[in-house]
Parts: C-alpha cells; sequence; structure tokens
C-alpha cells in the first residue's frame, strides 16, 4: 500500500479550477489534499487568476491565462520552494487560490437603515432609503487575500455584497449635509450623487484590493415623518400658488376657506373661527346667514374677476377697484 501510494502521489495532475459557481469569487484547490505532485499542471482559464501560498505567505500571483508545468525552472518562486519540499511531500504544502478577474456586473444594493440628516433648506429631520446597483473588480488579489480572505476555503460575490451595503450609509449622509441637498433636489441630483459617493467608495475598497467599475443609485424613498413632512410643505405650497393666481394673499385666502367651512358647520361656527386665530369681526359675521353666503361667493367672484383681467376684458384700475370692493364686503 505504502509503495502504490508513493506512486500515486509522483502521477501527472492537473490544477484547474472547473466550472466556477456563478456566485464564487475566490476559491481554495484542494484536490490532492494541497500536496503538489511531480509534473503537476496548472491550468489558469479565461477570466481567472492564481494566488500561491506557501507557509502562509503569498509568493507568486498569476493573473494571464495558459498552462504552467510546475517542473519549469522560469519560475523564480517555484526554484525556491523546490529546495525546501522532500519530493513533493505532504509536510510541504502549497496553497493553491483561484479567483475572478472579471468584472462583476449589475449587483444589487440598498440601504438597510435610515440616512439620517438635517434638510439645510426646510430644516427638518429627513428620514431616506436609497437604493440602486454597482459593478466592481478584484484589482489586487495579493492585498484582498491579505486583508480580506484570510484562511478562508473560498470567498463570494455574496459576502462582497455584505461589506458593500454595509459602508454606503455613513458617506451617503456625509455627502447630503455637506452639499446642502434638500430633498426635492435629490431626484434630480442622482447622478452627480452617484458619481461622487463612488468615489468616496472607490477609495475604501482600493484598500482591501477591489476596484469599484461602476456605482449608481437608482431611487430613493423617504420614511413616513419625513412624507408627513414633505406632504405639508406641498400643500402650502398649492394653496400659495392659487393665491397668487386669484390675485390675492395667502392670509386671505385661508380666510376665505376658513368661511366656507363656517358656512358648511353652522353648528359652532364662530367659536371654530375664532380658534383658526381669525379676527372677532370676522368670526361674528359668520354665523349670520346672509354673510356666509356672501362669503361663499367672494372667493368664486375673486377667481372670476381675475380672469377677466387675464383676459384683458377690464382694465387694472376696474380690476383693483373691484377687488377691493369685494374684499370690504366681507
Amino acid at each position: 500500500m505504502g509503495v502504490w501510494d508513493g506512486i500515486k502521489r509522483q502521477l501527472r495532475s492537473v490544477i484547474e479550477w472547473n466550472s466556477p459557481g456563478a456566485d464564487e469569487l475566490f476559491y481554495r484547490w484542494s484536490d490532492n489534499g494541497d500536496e503538489i505532485k511531480n509534473a503537476s499542471k496548472l491550468i489558469v482559464g479565461p477570466g481567472q487568476g492564481c494566488i500561491f501560498v506557501y507557509e502562509g505567505k503569498v509568493v507568486s500571483v498569476i493573473e494571464e491565462e495558459g498552462m504552467i508545468s510546475l517542473l519549469t525552472e522560469n519560475i523564480p518562486f517555484w526554484t525556491t520552494i523546490k529546495k525546501v519540499m522532500q519530493a513533493f511531500e505532504s509536510e510541504h504544502k502549497v496553497g493553491i487560490y483561484f479567483f475572478k478577474r472579471t468584472r462583476i456586473l449589475d449587483q444589487k444594493w440598498g440601504t438597510r437603515s435610515l440616512i439620517k440628516y438635517d434638510d439645510p433648506k426646510y430644516k427638518f429631520p429627513v428620514g431616506l432609503m436609497a437604493y440602486g446597483n454597482y459593478s466592481f473588480k478584484i484589482q489586487d488579489p495579493r492585498l484582498f487575500f491579505v486583508n480580506i480572505m484570510g484562511p478562508q476555503e473560498y470567498y463570494r460575490i455574496s459576502d462582497f455584497k455584505e461589506v458593500m451595503v454595509s459602508r454606503i450609509n455613513e458617506p451617503l449622509a456625509d455627502f447630503l449635509a455637506t452639499e446642502k441637498y434638500s430633498f426635492a433636489q435629490i431626484d434630480g441630483e442622482r447622478e452627480e450623487i452617484s458619481k461622487a459617493l463612488g468615489e468616496k467608495l472607490g477609495h475604501t475598497f482600493t484598500k482591501l484590493g477591489f476596484a469599484l467599475t461602476d456605482f449608481r443609485i437608482e431611487g430613493t424613498d423617504f420614511d413616513a415623518d419625513t412624507q408627513a413632512r414633505i406632504n405639508k410643505i406641498s400643500d402650502i405650497t398649492a394653496y400659495t400658488h392659487g393665491a397668487d393666481i386669484a390675485g390675492v394673499s395667502y392670509s386671505e385666502l385661508q380666510r376665505l376657506e376658513a368661511m366656507k367651512d363656517a358656512a358648511n358647520n353652522q353648528v359652532g361656527a364662530a367659536g371654530m373661527m375664532m380658534g383658526m386665530g381669525v379676527a372677532g369681526g370676522l368670526a361674528s359675521s359668520v354665523v349670520q346667514e346672509s354673510s356666509s353666503a356672501t362669503s361663499i361667493n367672494a372667493k368664486e367672484r375673486l377667481l372670476q374677476l381675475k380672469e377677466l383681467f387675464d383676459a384683458e376684458l377690464i382694465s387694472e384700475v376696474e380690476y383693483n377697484a373691484k377687488k377691493k370692493s369685494i374684499l370690504e364686503a366681507l
């Protein structure tokens, strides 16, 4: 048995990474119990690379595809290894790691927690979620092996994704706060934000041996509290725009809306109007039926008056005089 085992150890063997899985990024070859046989052939396939580790140290990185005979003397590290190995006995084992050199495309990412910062324009806290895609590749296999791979048997693309997602929140929050982006600007500036954030993340991953070749933000969303604040701002903006169209101030439009609501709810109308901070005389008048009817029509009359003015059917003097008359009647 011992003789046969010795013969088998001297038989030719082929060292290669056959059919790597879609999620595999780094893989340790161990078909012969880490023992390299005499006259072994190393095959590095298209888009692959190979790292040789001896006694815990990286002694060579091969990044060119092809077949290499490990008996040749033209591989500097191999000559050194052969001097300390005893006829390729297992007491001197070489770790052989294959890795993908190709770009890993269209990987999805999404923030796992809210990105929080203060809106520079509206001065309220924002809770933001974001998602997108990225592409990457192993740029420095030696650096990657030392800093991340270590003694592991393999490293997956999904393992890198965990590292990627965990590093997005902080630089994105810092960038939005530093560049003073309001919530209303984020979607319109996604390309610029993506570029800046990609550069920030790129510097981080370069130190780990990776190159971030593409990074994009595809969409954003806000938490419920932020969305409620945004809706309030939108409502006020819409009312203000409507007031401008009607040719009245926002406060005047509020008074008209308050009187209309009071007319539709006669019970307690005066108390409601006082609670809204409307002037005492106005609150008293809305409880009277005739005044309520006049108030309801006032807004419509103002809108009609503005339409006549815009159509140049009345002059500016006539428009201002009639508007004043309608408001004074309230």
